[in-house]
């Protein structure tokens, strides 16, 4: 284990950020936690079907405020992107080459999570399983897999959307909400928001870039004011509590992504930037380091698998459903039994890491897609100082 924390320490750059790889590892296992505590695989009637304990115990909605880090993972993308097209055009690197490394080093994990499941859907249909397990347990690991698709559309967008302020894509998201909700506009017209949504903390993090915000008071305002704002428009606006969508909800704050969400995730953009400095002096320790490096994209990618491979393999071992794996999730019971599951998950899940990270990392080194960005001293100096 020495070992492999000095090969991880000896290899990263200089002029690489180590708090800002941390948030967006944070964000990502935030997810993580947050998928396995509020989705389950029921088994009844020969077949597997997901729910949600949100929709039977809403009391356990506040786990929707701690586990919904998507604002974070955005913030962290609109930071990293922003600094990295600025960095491609300082050294004359055409848009086409930047972006095609970019967009090659997000998706190249991601094919493999898509051929593989592919690959399995294909055998447990010839092997005679339902066609409503398969697609329910296929849900389970391509749905996540669309906030991708928007992080790709803005990291091409970037050239264009890098100097713009956060406050024009929130003010889309307000008046798209007020025509949809307010109005009885379209439902379809919610679906801006799902690029002015994300839009608005990815804007954020290449403000940050640029050199603002850099007061905590600054980011305290960001921090409280978002918070005060999202809990107004729960209480007095009627948007939902929960971060999250739950099955059976007469609307999600997340699908489309709602102004209560992004409201609360401006809130969460500032907690990031507040931690950003004590982040850093725990990361000089090359221990902390070595944790945060560890292909934090493929965690992302498998998670759900990890869940999968552990509820299926139990259910055709076990001699009936097991607690908090394979029950219907409507109890404390049910909540202490899935919190015993997670170790067991995170077993799985560091099985599916060996075995995949290297689609990541493989990556990780040259071209335009690379998340680190070499520079000179005073460069580095000044962007840690804007951070």
């Amino acid at each position: 284990m020495t070992g492999l924390v000095a090969r991880i320490e000896a290899a990263t750059p200089p002029g690489r950020d180590r708090a800002v790889d941390a948030l967006r590892a944070l964000a990502i296992l935030g997810v993580v936690g947050g998928h396995w505590l509020v989705t389950a695989l029921v088994a009844d009637s020969g077949t597997v079907r997901g729910a949600s304990p949100l929709a039977a115990m809403p009391h356990l909605t506040p786990v929707s405020w701690v586990f919904q880090t998507l604002a974070v993972f955005f913030l962290v993308g609109g930071m990293v992107a922003a600094r990295s097209w600025d960095a491609a055009r300082k050294r004359g690197v055409p848009y086409g080459r930047w972006v095609g490394g970019r967009l090659a080093r997000l998706f190249r994990p991601v094919a493999a999570v898509l051929v593989v499941w592919t690959l399995a859907a294909a055998a447990m249909l010839a092997a005679g399983v339902g066609e409503s397990t398969v697609r329910a347990l296929g849900k389970l690991v391509w749905s996540p897999l669309w906030f991708l698709l928007v992080f790709a559309a803005l990291t091409a967008l970037t050239p264009l959307v890098a100097r713009l302020h956060p406050l024009w894509p929130l003010v889309v998201v307000l008046h798209v909400d007020l025509v949809r909700l307010g109005l009885g506009g379209p439902r379809e017209l919610g679906w801006v928001n799902v690029v002015a949504g994300w839009l608005v903390p990815y804007c954020l993090g290449a403000l940050v870039d640029r050199g603002g915000l850099r007061r905590r008071t600054s980011r305290w305002a960001l921090l409280l004011g978002g918070a005060t704002a999202a809990v107004a428009l729960v209480l007095w606006a009627g948007y939902p509590a929960s971060m999250v969508g739950v099955p059976g909800g007469r609307m999600s704050n997340l699908d489309p992504p709602s102004l209560a969400a992004v409201t609360f995730g401006l809130a969460q953009c500032g907690a990031a930037l507040l931690l950003l400095g004590p982040l850093r002096r725990v990361l000089r320790r090359p221990a902390a380091w070595a944790v945060v490096n560890l292909a934090a994209m493929t965690v992302f990618l498998w998670h759900q698998t990890a869940m999968i491979v552990v509820t299926t393999s139990t259910l055709l071992l076990a001699d009936g459903p097991l607690p908090g794996l394979h029950t219907v999730p409507e109890g404390p019971g049910w909540v202490v039994a899935r919190l015993l599951w997670l170790p067991v998950f995170a077993l799985a899940l560091l099985g599916c890491w060996a075995v995949f990270r290297s689609y990541e990392q493989s990556g990780r080194r040259g071209g335009g897609g690379s998340l680190v960005v070499r520079e000179s001293a005073p460069e580095r100096k000044g962007w840690a100082r804007r951070a």
